[in-house]
């Protein structure tokens, strides 16, 4: 037979989308063409299959090859077709029989003595071979990614002869099926006990954990802002199966490459305030995610956030609430998933010191608003929570810290009341649409009155007004109370510190209730 056809999947941005490679052997002078909108890559490969097949006792046959890789209009780069063309002209040629060869998918570059090398982007691929009732053959050097993937049959070979036997069956390879394990989450060995005092920071934190909610930290140098954000991820909840998957698949795309350590740990990316836009997002002429793509179902950390790239920022607006990215480019478009929680921190005034009670900041006014301005109101309009991290007196730093609360029992509120959120809607508060926040934020008319006036003197955005709700939402969940009290209102608002002004917050708290407000 002078025909075959074989399976293997072209990467897309996190998609594994399929592809026939249909393999044609013709008379007239030898030689080897490769169709299909194949990059360079992908047109190499003839050399490095023709060497692998020589080298490997076989024959490599003397005549006109056509190689199509259908789809014709998906662009096709890498080298992990090479596998899939080597079976392919094996079995035109007839030296493998090409009635069985639609039971697998082939996927691995192939070294010129018919070795397997490992790919990029074997997890998105093992995924789509979900739906599928085939057996993925790839290397062994990805099978540590690939058996994540629970529910799909794997052959994991080193050369090229051993998949050559399989197939003519002259030495059958046992198929493997994994399990994927969702092991306990190890945490980094950072805790909440080690930041002294800033109960009030703390609180906000474990309110972000447990509703997705986005927050900033304002305050001068030293004051455990960076300390706080680090620690956010030991205090959310574990990953689910799903989480771990998707944000492996990212990993198995990228330049970064997927570490097996890393299994169901929630990343934590923290970008230097120089990164450009394209590394924050996401780009380049073979698009490649960004970082807000490494931290899908993590946290992202901007420390300094008014020294980056006003254009830079403003690239976030959209991921922010959509959760996705698309990068467009002439030849080709590619969509990754973006679901981070934004954690950012930034001082008061280009010195630091601006509100320090030792009174070090020299800055005018005027240097206090153009440093705030480098960060756009839409920008800060989208993050939930603004809240100050103020200095510590040294008298308090002296004290032994044993009495503080430890990560731990943090986690164990935050995964109660995200539990809670998840029973109901089976999301986070912090991704609740409007239409679904309606149906579990009904307020008294105390409440409601409190809103208004908070709106009207704050100048809340219709977006704040929603974000409000969320927030107090998730106070709620945390006490594990079905409804919105002023009290958790009132708290939600004071973490709108930048929509404030001083002393507003006091004017409209209404009186009539004794529970105790959290500061402003």
């Amino acid at each position: 037979m002078s025909l075959a056809n074989i399976f293997t999947r072209a990467q897309s941005g996190i998609n594994a989308l399929p592809v026939n490679v249909e393999v044609h052997l013709s008379g007239g002078l030898p030689k080897v063409n490769i169709v299909g909108l194949a990059e360079t890559e992908v047109k190499e490969s003839k050399e490095r299959v023709r060497a692998a097949i020589i080298n490997s006792q076989l024959e490599f046959p003397a005549r006109r090859i056509t190689i199509n890789l259908a789809p014709a209009d998906l662009p096709k780069g890498g080298g992990r077709f090479d596998l899939a063309i080597a079976i392919g002209i094996l079995a035109a040629s007839g030296q493998l029989p090409a009635e069985t060869l639609n039971q697998y998918e082939f996927l691995g570059e192939l070294a010129l003595s018919g070795e397997l090398r490992s790919i990029k982007g074997v997890i998105p691929a093992a995924m789509q071979m979900r739906n599928e009732d085939r057996i993925l053959v790839i290397p062994r050097a990805n099978l540590s990614e690939a058996k994540l993937v629970s529910g799909i049959r794997i052959l994991a070979i080193d050369h090229l002869l051993q998949i050559v036997g399989h197939l003519s069956g002259q030495e059958i390879l046992d198929f493997e099926t994994f399990r994927s394990e969702c092991r306990a989450i190890m945490r980094n060995g950072l805790d909440l006990k080690d930041v002294h005092e800033q109960r009030h920071a703390k609180r906000a934190l474990e309110i972000a954990a447990a509703g997705n909610h986005s927050l900033l930290f304002i305050g001068p140098p030293g004051t455990g802002k960076t300390m706080l954000a680090s620690r956010l991820t030991s205090i959310l909840p574990g990953m689910s199966e799903q989480e771990a998957l998707e944000t492996a698949a990212v990993y198995s795309i990228s330049n970064h490459g997927f570490d097996y350590q890393q299994w169901m740990q929630r990343p934590f990316r923290a970008p230097h305030h120089t990164a450009s836009g394209v590394a924050l997002v996401g780009g380049g002429s073979h698009p490649r995610p960004g970082e807000i793509s490494l931290a899908h179902h993590g946290v992202l950390f901007l420390d300094e956030l008014p020294e980056f790239d006003r254009r830079v920022l403003e690239v976030l607006r959209e991921p922010i609430e959509s959760g996705h990215i698309t990068i467009s480019r002439a030849a080709r478009q590619a969509e990754f998933p973006a679901r981070f929680q934004l954690i950012a921190a930034m001082n008061p005034c280009p010195c630091g010191y601006h509100g320090h009670p030792n009174s070090r900041c020299q800055c005018t006014s005027e240097q206090v608003e153009r440093y705030k301005a480098r960060i756009s109101g839409p920008l800060l309009d989208r993050i939930d929570m603004h809240v100050d991290v103020p200095s510590i007196p040294f008298s308090q730093l002296q004290t032994s810290n044993q009495n503080q609360e430890t990560s731990e029992h943090v986690a164990q509120r935050v995964q109660a009341a995200r539990q809670v959120q998840m029973d109901r809607h089976q999301k986070p508060n912090a991704m609740l649409s409007n239409q679904e926040l309606q149906g579990v934020c009904e307020l008294d008319k105390q409440c409601q009155q409190l809103l208004e006036q908070a709106s009207q003197r704050l100048g809340l955005s219709a977006r704040a007004y929603h974000r409000i709700l969320r927030l107090a939402r998730t106070i709620a969940d945390l006490e594990q109370q079905p409804s919105i009290t002023p009290q958790f209102l009132t708290e939600a608002i004071s973490y709108r510190r930048l929509d404030r002004q001083a002393g507003m917050l006091s004017e409209i708290t209404p009186r009539p209730f004794n529970k105790t407000v959290m500061p402003v």
